[in-house]
């Protein structure tokens, strides 16, 4: 069977635990992006399925895993782990590299909330490794001494009535020395529930992950 353009269950094993994921890859996929989610939110996200979606129409291969056991999700205080939820990251993106279906794709990261922190940070880390960073809602700010060392074309997206959430957003801005866009959805609040507010996130992700993916044709599924 040709999974190529399908969803497919995945386990990715972290810290002597086994974490469960949804990979697809599209045909002549032109890149990867690993979601990482926001505080308390995983892998069954309706938010980030959506956007993902989105992007696998427009060509993108999407990997969406829990960066928290269940276990782990119930301490509050790991959802503001930054280092931990990095560390997780760095964990699946390893795990990609090595998948005859992804190993040659470029790769990008979406990050919400918490998870933009994760997401920059890993990029930071991984260097030209990383094509692409998208934030939705994020929380750059919680990686702050990290972001001038981000070298991916990064998108932080912003709700319009997130006040709060807008300016620990422009500061990261500032903070960011490379490519950079800061995007704020009119009428949109923290979790994009407004009548097409979401839709455009997703577009505009598509569009940024479109640009800057360049990366080979997919393997076949072994």
């Amino acid at each position: 069977m040709d999974f190529r353009n399908h969803e497919r269950a995945v386990t990715i094993p972290m810290d002597a635990a086994v974490h469960q994921g949804t990979l697809a890859v599209p045909a002549a996929a032109t890149g990867l992006v690993l979601f990482a989610h926001g505080s308390g939110s995983g892998r069954l996200s309706p938010r980030n399925n959506y956007v993902a979606r989105i992007l696998r129409e427009n060509g993108v291969a999407t990997l969406l895993f829990d960066l928290l056991t269940e276990a782990e999700d119930r301490i509050y205080e790991n959802r503001f782990d930054i280092d931990l939820l990095t560390h997780r990251l760095l964990l699946a993106t390893q795990w990609a590299g090595q998948q005859p279906a992804t190993r040659a794709l470029a790769l990008g990261y979406f990050g919400a909330s918490t998870g933009a922190a994760a997401a920059l940070r890993a990029a930071a880390a991984l260097g030209p490794g990383i094509g692409a960073v998208v934030s939705r809602g994020g929380r750059p700010d919680l990686a702050l001494d990290d972001l001038p060392r981000v070298q991916a074309p990064t998108l932080l997206i912003v709700g319009g009535n997130d006040a709060a959430v807008i300016e620990l957003n422009r500061a990261a801005y500032r903070e960011l020395c490379g490519e950079k866009e800061l995007k704020i959805i009119p009428g949109a609040t923290h979790l994009f529930e407004e009548p097409g507010t979401l839709e455009q996130v997703a577009a505009a992700a598509a569009d940024w992950f479109r640009r800057h993916l360049n990366g080979k044709g997919a393997a076949s599924w072994n």
